[in-house]
């Protein structure tokens, strides 16, 4: 559900009704896969043509690896870990830093000398996940984890214990996968990394965490429905695609993603890369950014009320959660807490919440609320789908190519020309 109450003194009827043509016309131009980025868009159709095969095979490699490791590292940058992160850190985040590992979104030596530390008496499965299997990160991580497994275990063993995630027939990766032997799951030609949490380049990552995949693309292909209409009133995920353009047009170029519950920010995150890398070129794109209430309200809290007014904001809320901590009645109340004694600290959380949407709405900040009615796989699936067409019509209606990104290249370029590399 998207509660859009707060934006109403800032957008009236009338604009909704007349950017309601340009969705209309961005509905068609991504519906009809012709007009820029038409290559990219095989995501569109995921959940309503789930491959059933595919999916039982994910869901057997993934029951082995469960089986034969302590420790199952994910290597991948952006749009090809992302998604499978948050998944993962929302709905089982206790098997991060224990079961499940992330290496190769940084180039941080420490950090993979102390993942190669931790890994040491381990049993280890390495999916990496690279559409060209060359990008630095995710590359430089692979290289050296694998010359670890390399010393670890048997080339007969080795190939139980790699899966790459990658192109069907070219790159490195696929030439590495193929040379060796290992494992491979396919990234979809027409499927560009910020949308292909629903292929297996999420799904076998959270499928190893032991989520329930299938329970993924069930939401997902409900929100496939869902949006399926072009009509900004009643489609909530074009709704906010046009909304947030109305605001972007009165000077609001910086849009807040923010959730209040610490297993959400790589929800956060997955939405600041999906958005950002969408739409920002030809000099123009709404800023992403994210929060983590209440605790950043201790840090960006004043800014966002008082500051200046070029932001608006789009919370994350949970509307069912486990009660399972009651705050105690204490006999001396010195803290002056009794008022909140035998309440859940979810109802605290929630009160922040509504007091904080109220408070920076009445300060000249609209904001607009996502309702996930559980943290279960089935909403985290359709929160995926939703952002996924959200910024795609988004994309269109502000006049860019939603599916490129032609400026991830420029600082890559000039990196390999410090580094050396050959032809650079």
């Amino acid at each position: 559900i998207l509660d859009t109450k707060y934006t109403k003194n800032f957008i009236s009827d009338e604009e909704i009704k007349n950017i309601g043509l340009e969705v209309e016309k961005a509905h068609s131009l991504l519906i009809d896969k012709n007009s820029q980025g038409k290559g990219s868009v095989g995501w569109i159709d995921i959940p309503r043509e789930s491959d059933d095969r595919l999916m039982g095979e994910i869901e057997s490699i993934a029951k082995s690896v469960i089986t034969n490791s302590d420790a199952i590292v994910i290597i991948g940058i952006g749009g090809s870990y992302l998604g499978a992160r948050a998944a993962i850190e929302t709905l089982v985040p206790g098997l991060v830093g224990k079961k499940i590992f992330f290496a190769g979104y940084n180039i941080c030596g420490d950090h993979i000398k102390g993942l190669l530390d931790a890994l040491k008496n381990k049993e280890i499965v390495v999916n990496v996940i690279s559409k060209s299997g060359t990008t630095t990160e995710p590359a430089l991580a692979f290289r050296i984890m694998e010359n670890f497994m390399k010393k670890k275990y048997s080339p007969k063993k080795l190939k139980d214990r790699i899966i790459c995630t990658t192109d069907r027939s070219k790159g490195a990766m696929r030439r590495i996968a193929d040379a060796n032997g290992y494992r491979s799951f396919v990234i979809p030609d027409d499927v560009g990394g910020r949308f292909s949490v629903l292929t297996a380049v999420g799904l076998f990552p959270m499928a190893c965490a032991g989520i329930d995949i299938r329970e993924v693309i069930r939401g997902a292909k409900e929100q496939f429905f869902d949006s399926a209409e072009c009509n900004v009133e009643n489609n909530a995920c074009y709704r906010y695609a046009a909304i947030r353009n109305l605001l972007y047009r009165k000077g609001k170029k910086i849009e807040i993603f923010a959730s209040f519950d610490n297993r959400m920010h790589y929800i956060d995150e997955w939405w600041k890369q999906l958005f950002g890398e969408s739409e920002g070129k030809n000099g123009r794109g709404i800023f992403p950014a994210s929060c983590d209430f209440s605790t950043d309200l201790h840090s960006m809290g004043q800014l966002i009320q008082e500051g200046e007014r070029n932001i608006f904001e789009t919370f994350l809320i949970v509307d069912k959660e486990d009660e399972n901590c009651l705050i105690p009645y204490d006999n001396e109340d010195m803290d002056e807490l009794n008022y909140l004694a035998g309440k859940q600290v979810d109802y605290v959380n929630l009160k922040a919440y509504e007091a904080v949407s109220l408070a920076h709405f009445e300060g000249g900040v609209p904001n607009m609320t996502m309702h996930l009615a559980e943290r279960t796989p089935f909403c985290l699936g359709q929160l995926f789908y939703f952002f996924e067409k959200a910024a795609a019509i988004s994309g269109y209606v502000s006049g860019v190519n939603p599916f490129d990104q032609p400026g991830v290249e420029a600082y890559k370029q000039k990196m390999f020309k410090l580094l050396g590399k050959y032809g650079s």
